[in-house]
């Protein structure tokens, strides 16, 4: 697929609502498909003290860029604090995982390129299903068809 131009404004995206953190969102700016697969994009909001899993992408890198609120990055063994402004480069196959460490609520733009990670996010959404919600042969399948690993519970 041949990718066009895209203009997404503020107010639009798909947004979906976490079924498990209260005030957390998603709004899907950028799909991969959209984009002939070169990057995904999409923001998110993040309550205080919300987490990532700690995992890896073997096909994707990951960039994170702090709009609002404060988050903690874990990237191999380095861990970093960012405010707004901040951006976290995240190579594939580097376990890495990051948590809103901010008194307020956080927002944060997360990119992927290529955008094979970021199909997971397209696929929670279009099924409204998290990680909790499935059988572990399903979650193996989605992570394997998207290029993730789950490494365990974030140690931050």
């Amino acid at each position: 697929m041949t990718a066009q131009g895209i203009v997404v404004q503020p107010a639009e995206g798909m947004v979906t609502n976490s079924n498990t953190t209260p005030g957390r969102s998603y709004a899907l700016k950028l799909l991969g498909g959209a984009t002939g697969d070169s990057i995904m994009m999409f923001e998110e909001t993040v309550p205080a003290g919300t987490k990532s899993t700690f995992h890896l992408h073997h096909d994707s890198d990951e960039i994170a860029y702090v709009l609002e609120g404060e988050v903690t990055f874990l990237i191999g063994d380095e861990v970093t604090v960012g405010g707004p402004g901040s951006c976290a480069f995240m190579p594939r196959d580097v376990p890495h995982a990051w948590k809103s460490t901010g008194a307020e609520t956080g927002r944060v733009l997360f990119v992927y390129t290529p955008a094979k990670a970021g199909g997971l996010i397209e696929e929670q959404h279009r099924t409204q299903r998290n990680f909790a919600s499935m059988s572990e042969a399903e979650l193996a399948d989605m992570l394997q068809r998207h290029g993730w690993e789950l490494l365990g519970p974030s140690p931050l």
